[in-house]
């Protein structure tokens, strides 16, 4: 996985030379998309020359850089953060909240549920909370981590009929969030749950017959049922808060008819 310097020693010169090397970018190419020359990328990234707040986050805004880390890159040059971090109490994001709760709601009696940088679940529908019925009460315990949740042995890794592949997708998730992201706590939650032991394979994790399925499933046994859906996750776009940056909002798709009726029967 890709490592990156820390703000507390690097400048911004440096820090914004890993973000273009870790993009790909040539200085000439982003001199270009910035509006700027090669010859003053340069000097930017070995210090000769001290960039404007202006600069720093046109260059961030070229080089994809995330909001967290645009206030980073600020701090290393000098400067003020320009991103607010809103804690999702504050009564400020009140209509984010119940725009969120609204959302996820309307989507049962399909499972939904939004999660934090971290994986943390900050709100669920009635549809998450039949699935994870059974799972060990210490994994209820707030923060509750979808992660932790999907891949503990006493969580739902158990029940899910294609642990293998499931857990391979959702770990190579976390090593690209890990890459966009310079985040500790993010590496050690995926160092914690990739250490988690796995089963042996079993003959009956994977369906008899190829299923054409549009992209990977879950696959998930409740109550004597094999449940089947396809994740779907969506951001908010432009974020303008830290917050909200790094909300995610994933439904689960039944991705058969049979589990469209079974889901359709559990709750009013």
């Amino acid at each position: 996985m890709t490592t990156h310097p820390s703000t507390a020693d690097q400048g911004v010169g440096p820090l914004l030379r890993a973000w273009r090397e870790q993009r790909r970018v040539s200085q000439l190419e982003l001199a270009l998309r910035a509006d700027s020359s090669a010859r003053h990328i340069s000097f930017i990234e070995t210090g000769r020359s001290r960039p404007s707040e202006e600069m720093v986050l046109r260059l961030a805004e070229h080089l994809d850089v995330p909001v967290r880390e645009r206030n980073a890159l600020l701090l290393a040059a000098g400067y003020a953060p320009r991103y607010p971090e809103t804690p999702l109490d504050d009564p400020a994001l009140g209509a984010l909240r119940e725009g969120i709760e609204r959302l996820i709601g309307g989507y049962e009696p399909y499972p939904a549920l939004v999660v934090d940088a971290l994986y943390n679940v900050v709100a669920a529908n009635r549809g998450i909370m039949t699935l994870v019925d059974g799972v060990a009460e210490a994994l209820l315990e707030p923060p509750l981590n979808a992660m932790r949740l999907a891949l503990h042995p006493q969580g739902l890794a158990p029940r899910i009929r294609n642990l293998r592949a499931w857990r391979g997708h959702l770990l190579e998730q976390m090593e690209r969030q890990i890459a966009l992201h310079r985040s500790e706590p993010l590496r050690a939650l995926y160092e914690e749950v990739a250490a988690y032991p796995v089963p042996e394979a079993d003959p009956a994790e994977e369906p008899p017959e190829p299923v054409p399925y549009f992209a990977l499933p879950l696959r998930i046994e409740h109550e004597g049922r094999t449940l089947s859906f396809i994740s779907s996750i969506s951001t908010f776009n432009t974020p303008m808060d830290v917050t909200v940056a790094e909300l995610a909002i994933e439904t689960l798709l039944p991705a058969d008819p049979a589990t469209v009726k079974y889901l359709q029967s559990l709750l009013p």
